[in-house]
C-alpha cells in the first residue's frame, strides 16, 4: 500500500491510499481520484517526505482515541451540514441527480438514497454525486 498527498485544482488538500503507483495512476486517468471536499477530479500528487519505519513508539492510545473522536466529528459535522441544506429526494436521488445535470430540473443540492448500480451509471455518465458519511454512533451506545 502505498499514501499520497493529493490537491484538487481548487487548492483542496487531501489524502488517499492505493495498492501501488500504478494503481493510483490508472485510477486517476479514469477520473475515479476524487477531491472529498468538492467532487473535482483534476486531482495531482503533492511532495511529500516517503514514510520510512523507524523505533520511534506508535501514538499513545489516548491520542488515536482523540483521534477517532475529532474524525467522528468531522463526519458528524458534514452529515448535519447536508441534512440542514440540502434538499433530500430519498430513493429518487439517481433521477434527480440526472435531471440536474443534463438541465431538467432546477440546480440545487440534493442528497437521499441510490443502489451501488445507479452510483456507478452516474459517475460512469459524468453525473457528479459522492457518498454520505453514515451517522456516527451514538457515544452512549458504544461499549
Amino acid at each position: 500500500m502505498i499514501r499520497y498527498a493529493l490537491i484538487c485544482d481548487h487548492d483542496h488538500g487531501f489524502e488517499a491510499w492505493f495498492a501501488s503507483s500504478a494503481d493510483h495512476d490508472d485510477q486517476a486517468a479514469r477520473g475515479l481520484v476524487q477531491c472529498p471536499a468538492c467532487g473535482s477530479t483534476a486531482v495531482r500528487k503533492q511532495v511529500m517526505a516517503p514514510a520510512v519505519s523507524g523505533t520511534r513508539k506508535a501514538a499513545a492510545p489516548e491520542t488515536a482515541a482523540r483521534m477517532q473522536d475529532m474524525m467522528m466529528q468531522a463526519a458528524r459535522q458534514v452529515r448535519d451540514h447536508v441534512e440542514r441544506n440540502f434538499d433530500y429526494v430519498g430513493d429518487a436521488f439517481a433521477r434527480e441527480a440526472r435531471d440536474i445535470h443534463e438541465g431538467r430540473s432546477e440546480k440545487r443540492d440534493i442528497y437521499g438514497e441510490a443502489t451501488p448500480a445507479e452510483v456507478k451509471k452516474l459517475k460512469d455518465d459524468g453525473v457528479p454525486c459522492a457518498p454520505l458519511p453514515a451517522p456516527p454512533p451514538d457515544p452512549a451506545k458504544l461499549n
